[in-house]
């Protein structure tokens, strides 16, 4: 989907026609929607990887070419603790909408492998996949947690995902993230997303002490951009429990002189 527009606009080019100037412009083009910049940006390095290693170009175009700017606002809206619990109580062990959550929640994966993810894929407790957004160069091993377990043992799931909807067909990831939204509309949460579970996830593991490192292993990440925002949230939290401590310490073993309970007055003080 993500060259369909490219093939239109440049299909009838050859790959040595298409200067690394022409990528920029590309991206450039798409700037007042991040994402599908990104998005074109991606499909540029896979294609033009591709034709350098299959020796059609010497070049590649796409290489050294800037990620498109971030939006600077919040983004996805990040689950709570209260969040979770009001969709628990709406969608019980048992039912498909629980195991929708939990798989979000415990396995930190993007909506595209989410919906993936099954039986096949877990050996002695230990799921491993390959992240669609990486185009499967980035592989993630995950322990699957009794507290998941104990929702896949409650099911439903289907044969080919754990993710599924009825008589246990899987979901393109389009239109999971449609029943799932609707799923949370029904829990009460009106602007929850399937993304926003791996921030709650990502905000959890970092705030138990994952390091960037950890981070990156667990959500398929790489560098260091991505995992820093948490880690540094849950460190300045830790430091700024600690710092109180301190100001509480300092406080219990500061020694005055208590005041007077009553005035004293200057006639009493001359008297003596």
């Amino acid at each position: 989907m993500k060259t369909i527009s490219v093939l239109k606009s440049a299909g009838h080019q050859s790959y040595r026609a298409i200067t690394k100037a022409a990528v920029v412009s590309g991206k450039d083009r798409r700037a007042h929607t991040p994402a599908q910049a990104r998005n074109y940006l991606d499909a540029m390095r896979g294609l033009f990887k591709w034709a350098k290693s299959a020796q059609h170009i010497a070049v590649d175009s796409a290489e050294g070419v800037k990620n498109p700017k971030r939006n600077k606002g919040p983004g996805f809206p990040i689950w709570t603790e209260a969040d979770v619990e009001s969709y628990y109580k709406r969608w019980p062990l048992g039912t498909k909408e629980r195991v929708w959550l939990d798989v979000l929640l415990f396995t930190g994966l993007r909506r595209g492998d989410a919906v993936v993810i099954g039986r096949q894929h877990v050996r002695n407790g230990v799921a491993t996949l390959r992240t669609e957004k990486s185009q499967g160069e980035i592989t993630v091993t995950l322990p699957i947690l009794p507290v998941l377990q104990r929702t896949l043992d409650a099911g439903p799931i289907g044969d080919l995902a754990f993710i599924c909807g009825k008589n246990g067909k899987p979901f393109k990831k389009e239109s999971f993230g449609n029943v799932f939204k609707d799923a949370c509309a029904a829990a009460g949460l009106h602007d929850r997303s399937a993304h926003g579970c791996r921030k709650i996830g990502a905000t959890r593991a970092a705030e138990e002490g994952a390091s960037v490192a950890q981070l990156n292993a667990i959500f398929g990440w790489t560098g260091t951009a991505m995992a820093s925002p948490y880690t540094q949230t849950a460190d300045r939290k830790r430091l700024a429990v600690e710092a109180m401590k301190m100001i509480a310490g300092r406080n219990e073993t500061a020694t005055s002189i208590p005041s007077p309970m009553r005035k004293v007055r200057d006639s009493e003080l001359k008297s003596k």
